[in-house]
């Protein structure tokens, strides 16, 4: 009898030692769905087909395939038109546009013959205005359809005109007027049908953007020596010099909510894009080092900036892509994976 006592007792001890508590931590079988419980949005991956992939930080590693999730905050949406130097010659360069998930690429002008640059969409995202070349030292604004692919000239030999883009109530243009037969650059404006065409006073410079009010103008100049931005009331009064960097090129752009400013800055093949105040403060680069990065374009949300670059082509004439990232400088994604260049994006509707 003492001897199946034992043993009844030896099999219990057993039994309540293998389901004891453990202090060892056990796998996650499923990390999503751990992740999911902890925040109000699903986390289902989605695969974006037709993306090009991000690059890495460093150049020349390895990239994975591009990943959203249905828990992105503010994912990129709209268009971003650019410049497709699609038969490797400045002569020949064409307009092209894309969605701003990397789809839905395709070329809008048609005519190989000429050079066509400097795109930019309307506010409402129904038509891309552009410069092309007609003659010597000539060079017409004009603005094409999306929908019906109809183009319009806006101007009648004036000058060399470029870096058109349309107020944000859509009734005037601002561009870059020069005669050719000098160095002096001045902003012009004009309306929406290309009558009325005056310059701004005092807007000495070049890569005119509007600022959401539509009441001013931000350009680059050299008025001063170096080239530094500056923002002008689009009747001549209130310029002032908003940037203090050590080498800017021009393309600049403003956040829709007005608060901020991104332009590039930096010798040649050491460029990067930056971000400031409104006022010039607070300036810092933005890009991720090393793809000389320059030309950027906020979205409309203000959440995300476009740009071109050369992190995975590096030194290579023919390697710049079109790239976005969000605004503090994560999410570095390349939307074009061309063997030619893509510049001169700037983001729309």
């Amino acid at each position: 009898m003492n001897k199946r006592i034992l043993i009844w007792w030896t099999a219990l001890i057993f039994v309540l030692a293998c389901n004891a508590p453990s202090s060892a931590p056990t796998q996650t079988s499923n990390l999503l769905a751990t992740l999911s419980a902890s925040t109000p949005l699903p986390v289902t991956p989605v695969l974006v087909t037709g993306l090009p992939p991000a690059p890495t930080s460093g150049i020349g590693f390895p990239s994975p395939p591009v990943v959203f999730t249905s828990s992105s905050i503010n994912p990129p949406v709209g268009h971003i038109v650019f410049t497709c130097q699609i038969f490797k010659v400045q002569a020949s360069n064409q307009i092209c546009i894309i969605n701003a998930d990397g789809t839905g690429f395709r070329r809008l002008t048609t005519d190989d013959s000429r050079q066509h640059y400097y795109p930019s969409l309307s506010p409402d995202g129904k038509s891309v205005v552009y410069a092309a070349f007609r003659e010597e030292n000539v060079y017409e604004i004009y603005e094409m359809g999306l929908a019906t692919a109809n183009v319009t000239r806006l101007t009648n030999r004036i000058g060399i005109l470029n870096a058109p883009e349309i107020s944000p109530n859509g009734k005037y243009i601002i561009f870059k007027h020069s005669s050719g037969f000098n160095n002096k650059n001045n902003v012009w404006i004009m309306d929406r049908n290309g009558g009325n065409v005056n310059n701004v006073p005092r807007a000495e410079g070049w890569d005119p953007t509007w600022a959401p009010d539509g009441k001013h103008v931000l350009f680059a100049s050299d008025r001063d020596g170096t080239v530094q931005l500056y923002s002008i009331h689009i009747d001549g009064d209130e310029l002032h010099k908003i940037s203090n960097l050590p080498a800017i090129r021009g393309r600049s752009d403003w956040s829709s909510d007005g608060k901020y400013i991104v332009t590039y800055s930096g010798q040649p093949w050491k460029r990067e894009v930056y971000i400031m105040n409104a006022d010039g403060t607070n300036a810092h680069v933005l890009s991720p080092a090393g793809g000389n990065s320059q030309g950027p374009s906020f979205s409309p949300d203000g959440q995300w900036v476009t740009f071109t670059a050369y992190y995975d082509h590096f030194n290579d004439e023919n390697g710049c892509e079109i790239y976005i990232m969000r605004v503090d400088g994560t999410d570095l994604r390349r939307l074009t994976d061309n063997d030619y260049c893509d510049y001169q994006p700037r983001w729309g509707p």
